[in-house]
């Protein structure tokens, strides 16, 4: 939308292309600051391996998908939340602390259930 008339803007494929730079650009910055997006990184690397290495079928390919996407969005939007949170409150507050860590907390929350789907969905594999 538009924000003086606030009408919908036109739809253009140009539109459409910068819009995916800026979330490359926002998934770039999220791998070059975030330690934990490294960490992910690593274990999306790992699972990736072990399923093409067992010869995962594409039924269990879609539960680590789901698993691997699931970890990736709570970081993504852990990531910016925190910095969001440092514009709005840049001086230390004890609620914003809290909310970072819950934002961090729906993270390790994704990871657990991913740690979980991934050794349901390989273990018939080993």
């Amino acid at each position: 939308m538009t924000l003086d008339a606030m009408t919908p803007a036109r739809f253009t494929i140009a539109a459409r292309l910068k819009s995916f730079r800026y979330a490359f650009t926002g998934i770039g910055f999220m791998l070059r600051t975030q330690h934990n997006a490294w960490i992910h990184l690593a274990a999306t690397a790992a699972v990736v391996a072990a399923g093409i290495g067992l010869k995962v079928r594409t039924e269990d390919w879609r539960w680590l998908i789901v698993a691997v996407v699931l970890v990736w969005v709570a970081e993504a939007m852990n990531t910016a939340f925190e910095h969001l949170c440092d514009v709005v409150s840049p001086d230390f507050h004890v609620l914003v602390q809290r909310s970072k860590d819950v934002a961090a907390g729906a993270v390790l929350i994704c990871s657990i259930g991913a740690v979980v789907l991934g050794a349901l969905t390989l273990a018939p594999y080993l």
